[in-house]
């Protein structure tokens, strides 16, 4: 059994760094499959809580800010119309992603969460407190650094000391940060931790990483090939131009439909077309005429506008739709509305 403790500095990067993302589908499998054991120390499950508000935050803010910054420059740039406009429209489709981007860092911020919450903390001993101060004040690695309080790296790595120590014989550990500058080498090999803390580690029994990717491949490397194999495909994401296309066409599509509905209900003897000063003299009456009268200019505008929505979705993209097909229609209409933030069920035309 692999026993590893993850630095809180990792945990942050995994929902940070879509580029690490990927490697949480790994260590969920590898929690499933009962081959890895996580250790978390109190201090990491704090730090943790502690800034991962900041990196929900940060993983929008950011890049929208940035993208604001150079969507003006662009503005006051002496390019001419045409380009400006397709560069601005450029940088809205990727601006347009942002929000998917961020709300995949929350996904991956309470999946870590979930994860930390089914594995017991280990409490801060009195030993490992001093240890941890020790170190502290003697100036040792992983507080050798000047005008840093590194007290919180001391009490981790001592943790990480006291636990393997109080290993089984045939139990294996390892540690994972990618806080190099603190516990790697100095002036060397940063896969390598600091010399202050070497003694703590080894080839079999107690290994040092500072990539988790290559850690988990150490614990089942056929497993870890085969999901990260998976994980690289992605899904493309529908770009903002396309999905105003859709939006467009879809209300095209309802407006034609609600048009036949009412052409049909004129054809029946349901619904009339009358003048003006006729509609005028029915709504002087109780509004009696709203919804079964339309006026004679107004039905005739719609007719043209009928003729430019079939030129405009072509020939057999406007109906007649059974009751599934037109499901589906507002169906999609109404969830790509509410994509762009408004209330479900909004089919206005």
């Amino acid at each position: 059994m692999f026993n590893v403790l993850i630095d809180t500095c990792v945990w942050l990067d995994l929902a940070d760094k879509p580029q690490q993302t990927p490697l949480m589908e790994v260590l969920d499998g590898l929690l499933s499959y009962g081959g890895v054991n996580l250790l978390f120390p109190q201090i990491v499950k704090d730090e943790f809580a502690k800034n991962r508000t900041k990196i929900a935050e940060k993983s929008t803010k950011g890049l929208s800010t940035h993208f604001n910054l150079v969507k003006e420059a662009i503005r006051r740039s002496d390019a001419t119309k045409r380009k400006k406009d397709r560069m601005l429209a450029d940088l809205s489709d990727v601006d347009h992603r942002l929000p998917q981007v961020g709300g995949q860092a929350k996904v991956t911020l309470d999946r870590i969460q979930k994860i930390m919450d089914a594995f017991p903390t280990i409490s801060t001993t009195d030993l490992v407190k001093i240890k941890a101060a020790d170190r502290a004040l003697a100036r040792k690695g992983p507080c050798h650094r000047e005008n840093k309080n590194s007290m919180a790296d001391a009490l981790i790595i001592e943790t990480y000391f006291e636990t393997v120590k109080a290993g089984a014989p045939r139990d294996r550990f390892a540690f994972v940060t990618h806080n190099k500058s603190d516990f790697s080498i100095v002036a060397g090999d940063e896969k390598l931790p600091h010399a202050d803390i070497a003694s703590g580690f080894s080839k079999i029994k107690s290994m040092y990483f500072t990539n988790l990717s290559a850690c988990l491949h150490k614990v089942n490397p056929e497993f870890v090939s085969e999901i990260l194999y998976m994980e690289s495909y992605e899904e493309p994401q529908r770009n903002l131009s396309e999905m105003l296309d859709a939006v467009d066409r879809l209300t095209t599509e309802v407006w034609h439909n609600r048009n036949m509905n009412t052409q049909w209900s004129i054809d029946h003897g349901k619904h009339w077309i009358v003048t003006r000063a006729e509609w005028e003299t029915g709504t002087a009456k109780d509004r009696q005429y709203n919804q079964t009268h339309t006026i004679d200019t107004i039905w005739k505008g719609a007719l043209k506008s009928r003729v430019k929505a079939r030129k405009k979705l072509g020939e057999g993209n406007y109906g007649p739709y059974d009751d599934f097909e037109w499901g589906m229609v507002n169906g999609k209409l109404s969830a790509l509305r509410w994509a762009f933030g408004e209330d479900w069920d909004e089919l206005y035309t």
